[in-house]
């Protein structure tokens, strides 16, 4: 074992063959000072449990339901009523009830701190920033909280923010959870369609929205879109404006119903916040789906389970303790930020970044890092492997001395991506490549602070979370072999529903119906086309409804990117499978480096490299250069709506894509036309 609990990157063999030398073990001091660790001894003393290793904690996690859950509130210190009952078995999945008996308040357990230390830290690119101590934060949440109530606001009532990762979002949605309403948001980035979208189908009472914002050195005013978004609302009844570039006071003179932040708090002085005791299914979040394949869905998320999981993934799987600095890249339009907002429960400062993360410059994130004595770094896959190309070198322009912990989500991250990290990034760091999504606001399968990393691994499943990999006949796929990614027993954090459902129709189908003829309601299959390495960790090879199926064989997306951005005038790629002579043929878009000609030698070396990692199988029909790449708000590309282009089929809801005018570079390609 490496004792210092640094990389073998430039020890060991980079060999690809060689899945069972790790990349990163941590030191026997780091793992007992890691809340993992913490944990098991708090499950020796109540139980007399010792656990060998992961695998037979999380055997017991999810053997031991009840005993697991209760232990994480008891653990995490939840603060209300836990009630006698812990678990009550249903018919299946979604009719099990958790903690039915209990009563608690998310935003009572996310202010728990108080005092002058920093609570939230802000940076908008170079444009604007600030500093809010837990005092406060506290204090700003009191004052909307009365003026919420003062204007009619109550449990169960929606409150919509259009909102950058800003302070005032952090001190809305505690505000709004304080009183037990439902808080939804979006990113100020969407377009106006695009939002009313999602708020149109929820009806909220209150929007609390920016007056604009900034990207890559730009100001983007708001003022006419939020004319329109207030005219279709018609639900509204007052608008709240959040002032960051200045025009605040001006679109309060073009909407009737809109009053600055500062004047709505005016009235108000600071009182102890009044916490609403709620039940533990109690609505929290909406959360929106992308809603690439059609209008998006309003998915309800319950606030017991949210709380409860994420407390359980910062304390235990992202090692955040008390008085920790953490930060992730992420806008209102994506789960990551309501999670990243969760490491409050944890007593974690939250650093707060928005704007472009290569603005000013490209080690902006790295210069907030260092600055802000970061200790937990989340970003894209697509963001380690934008600086990768630009062969940056924070180790030797950074002094990361804090930094413990790197998060990876939004795709895949490829194995080539784990050496950089560690060649380039830091060597004594907890590299964490994590998914789960928007359904259940978490993860599925994520890090451990106190196991090795694998290259190209995620480290193993999430405690409580029983997650297996299933074949398309039902049967638990062997380490090795692709198949759906499925959880076959319920956990706390699963969704009410969908927002007006009617009888859950739709929230059957997107989950439980693929495996429903086995098993009515009670097999989660998430759509990740997933493998289970002989490490017991997990390698997602793509979204499972953009898998691709030449000759009957299913190949994941994230196979065929994990060779092409290997090379480095490649930027980004995406596939597709396109219908072809009664069969499906792979075809590759990929996007250069500016100035790099796609010749027949570049083509060949990609073909050789595709066909050399991955298989002959992997290898496109066709490649094709394209000058953009159409992706959703998060960041993620879209093979779904450019398969759609290629087929000729509307594409039924563009205004989830960040840049839709991408999609006309895939409208009828004369290399994809059908003899």
């Amino acid at each position: 074992m490496n004792q210092t609990g640094k990389s073998n990157i430039e020890h060991e063999s980079n060999d690809q063959n060689l899945p069972d030398v790790p990349v990163w073990v941590p030191s026997q001091d780091q793992i007992t000072a890691t809340g993992m660790f913490a944990f098991k001894a708090f499950l020796q003393r109540r139980f007399s449990l010792n656990f060998d290793n992961y695998a037979s904690l999380h055997a017991w996690s999810i053997n031991e339901t009840a005993h697991f859950w209760d232990a994480v509130w008891d653990f995490c210190g939840v603060i209300g009523q836990k009630g006698e009952r812990v678990l009550v078995p249903g018919s299946n999945m979604t009719s099990t009830r958790f903690f039915p008996d209990a009563n608690l308040n998310v935003a009572a357990n996310f202010l728990r701190r108080t005092g002058a230390e920093d609570a939230l830290v802000f940076q908008a690119e170079d444009k604007a920033e600030a500093r809010w101590s837990w005092d406060h934060l506290h204090n700003q949440v009191s004052r909307l909280q009365q003026a919420m109530r003062a204007a009619g606001i109550v449990a169960g009532d929606r409150v919509a923010a259009l909102l950058p990762n800003m302070p005032e979002a952090v001190a809305a949605m505690l505000a709004t959870a304080s009183i037990g309403a439902v808080w939804c948001s979006a990113s100020p980035d969407f377009g106006a369609r695009g939002v009313l979208d999602r708020f149109g189908q929820i009806e909220p009472k209150l929007l609390i929205a920016v007056d604009g914002y900034f990207y890559a050195g730009k100001t983007i005013n708001l003022s006419g879109k939020l004319q329109e978004i207030v005219a279709d609302l018609p639900s509204l009844q007052r608008v709240i404006i959040v002032d960051l570039i200045g025009k605040g006071d001006e679109i309060c003179g073009l909407i009737p119903e809109a009053i600055v932040w500062n004047e709505v708090l005016a009235p108000f002085i600071e009182t102890t916040v009044d916490y609403a005791l709620l039940p533990f299914d109690h609505p929290l979040y909406i959360l929106f789906s992308s809603g690439t394949t059609g209008v998006p869905k309003c998915i309800i998320h319950r606030a017991g389970g949210v709380l409860l999981q994420h407390l359980k993934e910062h304390r235990l799987h992202s090692d955040t303790r008390s008085g920790d600095r953490i930060f992730y890249f992420s806008t209102l339009g994506w789960m990551m930020w309501n999670w990243l907002v969760g490491g409050l429960g944890a007593g974690a400062t939250l650093l707060l970044y928005d704007g472009s993360p290569f603005h000013p410059g490209p080690d902006v994130l790295f210069d907030f890092a260092e600055r802000e004595q970061m200790t937990l770094l989340g970003v894209s896959a697509k963001f380690i492997d934008g600086i990768r190309k630009l062969e940056l070198r924070p180790k030797d322009t950074h002094k990361l001395v804090s930094l413990r912990t790197i998060c990876s989500t939004g795709s895949p991250l490829s194995a080539d991506a784990f050496d950089y990290v560690y060649q380039n990034i830091k060597p004594d760091v907890h590299l964490a490549s994590i998914s789960g999504g928007t359904d259940i606001v978490s993860c599925f399968v994520l890090g451990d602070p106190a196991r090795p990393v694998y290259r190209g691994e995620i480290q193993g499943p999430g405690l409580g979370m029983a997650v297996e990999v299933w074949d398309d006949s039902g049967g638990k796929a062997s380490v090795g072999i692709k198949g759906e990614l499925v959880c076959i027993k319920a956990f706390p954090v699963m969704p009410l529903g969908f927002y007006n459902d009617r009888g859950n129709q739709r929230y059957h189908a997107a989950y439980f119906e693929r495996f429903g003829v086995f098993s009515h309601d009670s097999i989660w299959c998430h759509g990740d086309f997933t493998e289970l390495t002989s490490n017991g960790g997990f390698i997602i090879h793509g979204r499972s409804d953009a898998t691709l199926n030449p000759g009957g064989v299913r190949i994941g997306t994230a196979e065929i990117y994990a060779q092409v951005e290997q090379i480095p005038d490649v930027l980004e790629a995406l596939a597709i499978g396109q219908d072809f002579d009664g069969d499906v043929r792979v075809v590759l878009f990929i996007r250069l480096k500016a100035g790099v000609l796609f010749d027949a030698g570049l083509e060949r070396m990609i073909r050789l490299q595709i066909r050399n990692g991955a298989s002959p199988r992997h290898v496109p029909a066709k490649i094709i250069a394209v000058s953009d790449i159409p992706r959703t708000k998060s960041g993620k590309i879209t093979e779904l709506a450019v398969r759609e282009i290629v087929h000729g089929r509307p594409v039924k809801n563009i205004e989830a894509l960040a840049n839709p005018e991408a999609l006309e570079l895939f409208r009828n390609l004369e290399m994809l036309q059908l003899p």
